[in-house]
């Protein structure tokens, strides 16, 4: 059978893939304005703790809660509209983000303006979650991996771009409360923009294909969920192991994000050169970060349909342990911005494989819940890794034992999804073709896990 064409030029043909890039790209750009907001406050900075211990928390107590969403999340989104949950929940941001911006006016902190600002960070898990629950309603499977790419890098970019437009604008209004009250108030206007895109669509047209619509969501409905999207994973064997796969990497991630901060903070104090040290040093590495994730967008489609998603995971994790110990090992500022790149590159590329994998993998009535079980997994990971960290590493930053951790995890990392997907493929070769085409049965071939 014919393929159909999955160049990024043929996926801005459709209609729909454009309407729901938009919805995305509106809402991320919101997402960056008010973030910046946020960042104006030391409550919402973590980078202001001294210590490793007092960064972790920093960072546990912004994401564990609002990780907790997520379940919610998923049953509704496999009982809703996801039409409706994208349209109502840019909505509520938007009255959410006016509340902010009226504590922030005020002065007031401390958990009142702690609650505001997770409130809002938590219903981004509806829209983020339906999105990604959304996007094979709008693509054909063989464009799915273009399209992951395509639709999560302008989200990303478009969320700096958000961020970047504030912190401009700062300048402007100045860096007191009503300036920090205004721009909190202004991502209200992409919110409702992203509302009124997605409004373009039919109800039903993202799905669910079966809509079941429940007024009310119990903890009991919400167990039920997480078990369901847990069963459906380990039921598709692709699905769990990429998921594997993405468990182990956030917790490398965590370390070195830790690491790195605690570099910038206490050890690269220097503020002289084309490297420099503390909080613009900081802001190289963000922006080396996003090239190394934007590379990652352009070439993970072309690297996929030549060798499959597979071999490119494997590729990844062999980049990431092989990077890491060769430039993070010297300590160094500029080998710090290239191993930052280098990690960048690995994450997005491996998180495109991953999205695409759910999305061939599991029946649309659990994508849902399965992205649910896939977000929770995420963050709770990120957090707990940084934990560990907070203990295992010293407020230098500089661990060479840990760092050697991280690497040979990496490689060994790549070495059990290789067996595993040479395994995966001698099964389906041994599968007549028959059952392959039954339901619940259907997995990937070797060459497309």
């Amino acid at each position: 059978m014919r393929q159909s064409p999955t160049t990024v030029r043929h996926l801005l043909q459709r209609g729909d893939f454009r309407r729901l890039l938009l919805t995305r790209l509106s809402s991320q750009f919101g997402d960056g304005v008010f973030q910046a907001a946020l960042a104006g406050t030391v409550l919402f900075n973590p980078q202001q703790a001294t210590d490793p211990i007092d960064v972790a928390a920093g960072f546990a107590v912004l994401l564990l809660p609002y990780s907790l969403v997520g379940p919610f999340a998923g049953v509704w989104l496999d009982r809703w509209s996801r039409r409706q949950v994208l349209l109502v929940a840019n909505v509520v941001r938007a009255v959410l983000v006016v509340g902010v911006a009226a504590i922030t006016l005020a002065g007031v902190q401390g958990v009142l303006f702690y609650v505001a600002g997770l409130l809002v960070f938590s219903v981004n898990r509806f829209v983020l979650s339906a999105l990604s629950a959304a996007l094979p309603h709008t693509t054909d499977e063989p464009s799915l991996v273009s399209a992951n790419a395509l639709s999560t890098t302008a989200g990303a970019v478009a969320a700096v771009l958000g961020g970047g437009v504030a912190i401009g604008s700062s300048a402007v209004l100045g860096s007191g409360s009503g300036a920090y009250a205004a721009l909190a108030l202004a991502s209200a206007v992409p919110y409702l923009a992203a509302s009124a895109v997605v409004a373009g669509f039919a109800r039903p047209y993202l799905g669910p294909d079966h809509l079941t619509v429940a007024a009310t969501v119990s903890a009991r409905d919400v167990l039920h969920g997480m078990l369901a999207g847990t069963r459906h994973v380990l039921a598709h064997p692709p699905a769990t192991a990429v998921l594997s796969v993405m468990a182990v990497h956030r917790v490398f991630y965590g370390l070195l994000t830790l690491m790195t901060l605690l570099l910038y903070r206490n050890t690269f104090t220097g503020s002289s050169g084309l490297f420099r040290g503390g909080l613009a040093g900081l802001g190289e590495v963000l922006a080396a970060g996003a090239a190394g994730t934007l590379l990652a967008a352009a070439v993970t489609p072309w690297a996929v349909r030549r060798w499959g998603k597979a071999a490119w995971v494997v590729a990844m994790l062999l980049l990431g342990g092989v990077g890491q110990l060769a430039l993070g090992g010297l300590f160094e500022p500029p080998a710090v911005v290239a191993a930052v790149l280098t990690l960048g590159f690995v994450a997005q590329g491996i998180k495109i494989c991953v999205d695409t994998t759910l999305q061939e993998a599991v029946e649309d009535d659990f994508r849902g819940r399965v992205f649910s079980v896939y977000d929770t997994l995420f963050n709770v990971t990120f957090v707990l890794a940084l934990l560990a960290g907070a203990f295992a590493l010293p407020a230098s930053g500089v661990s060479w034992p840990l760092l050697v951790v991280i690497g040979v995890g990496y490689l060994l990392t790549a070495l059990f999804f290789a067996r595993w997907a040479r395994g995966q493929a001698r099964r389906e070769q041994d599968t007549p073709l028959a059952l392959r085409a039954l339901p619940g049965l259907r997995h990937e071939t070797g060459q497309h896990v």
